[in-house]
């Protein structure tokens, strides 16, 4: 192994998130705008070289990699690409290979991803309720996200089901997503929503900050924090009267940067430190442009040494129009 991967801030970089694609079947009204256009495939860079780029990170010392898009159950022959990356669990170098997805396509592929070393995966699920489903994500069905639930179960997974908090339906439906989850024996993650790319609506009024849901919660249950982290930056805490677990991400009212051990690459190669900033580093070029993994390795290794301290994210009426020109920039 090569030299571990540390920014000038002293955090050591042991976490890719890794977008497979762009595409995904459903169009969440927080996430992508309704008519999409996508990256020609030509420019995505292909399994293999997605396989090339994430050993690179592990040779410089990242041990765990969560697969996105996207959906990344979506691209053609994905599995491939699990299975390929499972020689790290298998050798060591890699603690946790896993997946965040909507659940959609999770029924067909559950037991393959449990025989490629996934031990776990994230769920996205904002509501129980089938209609508002629809509406939240434009073209989903709920039916389909509870079949990939159970097959998951079924093939031994571990879940978490990530919910994004949102202004006036996420307090309706708290209690119901809490009993759901823990009931089945899943963790349940609130996400605050944050403004990053065009989804041809104002986000800024979908925001619920995550205090003031905890302190709904806490008219009715018991929360415990405690010092459990799951190498990402959710801060948990015990439901006592569930014995379930409640993440909370707070990229807005509580940032976790100083913490932050995470780096994202994108499906056609861009390579991101922090999504609250502009600065990124194309690794496509050097994957195309060289056999061997030199140039790959000295890209890296200088957008590590330029990783940000932080990100600088606000909300509220004041910061509503720097929003929008920050969401302009970063341009989806």
């Amino acid at each position: 192994m090569t030299c571990a991967l540390t920014d000038r801030f002293g955090r050591t970089i042991r976490y890719l998130r890794l977008s497979v694609t762009d595409r995904c079947d459903l169009r969440c009204v927080y996430c992508m705008a309704e008519d999409m256009q996508f990256v020609p495939k030509r420019d995505l860079l292909t399994l293999e070289e997605l396989d090339r780029l994430a050993s690179a990170f592990v040779a410089r010392g990242i041990n765990k990699i969560r697969i996105t898009g996207g959906e990344p159950l979506v691209r053609k022959d994905i599995l491939a690409l699990f299975r390929s990356l499972s020689r790290h669990l298998q050798g060591g170098a890699l603690k946790e290979l896993t997946l965040t997805t909507n659940g959609t396509q999770l029924a067909n592929h559950a037991e393959a991803l449990a025989a490629a070393g996934v031990k776990r995966v994230n769920v996205s699920l904002d509501t129980l309720d089938a209609d508002r489903f629809r509406l939240l994500t434009r073209r989903g069905q709920l039916g389909a996200v509870m079949d990939g639930l159970r097959a998951a179960r079924e093939a031994g997974l571990k879940i978490k089901l990530n919910t994004v908090a949102l202004k006036g339906i996420t307090e309706t439906e708290i209690f119901d997503l809490i009993d759901f989850a823990h009931g089945h024996g899943m963790d349940l993650t609130l996400i605050e929503t944050m403004p990053l790319g065009d989804v041809g609506i104002d986000r800024t009024d979908q925001y619920l900050p995550l205090d003031e849901l905890r302190r709904l919660i806490e008219r009715r249950l018991t929360l415990v924090d405690t010092a459990e982290r799951s190498g990402g930056p959710a801060r948990y805490a015990r439901v006592e009267e569930t014995g379930g677990r409640l993440g909370f991400i707070t990229p807005m009212t509580h940032n976790f940067c100083d913490t932050c051990n995470r780096v994202r690459v994108s499906a056609t190669g861009v390579l991101y430190t922090c999504l609250g900033q502009e600065e990124r580093t194309d690794l496509r070029s050097a994957l195309r442009g060289s056999e061997g993994d030199d140039l790959l390795n000295t890209a890296i290794a200088r957008a590590i040494e330029l990783k940000p301290k932080g990100h600088d994210f606000a909300i509220g009426p004041d910061q509503r129009p720097a929003l929008r020109r920050h969401m302009s920039a970063l341009g989806g």
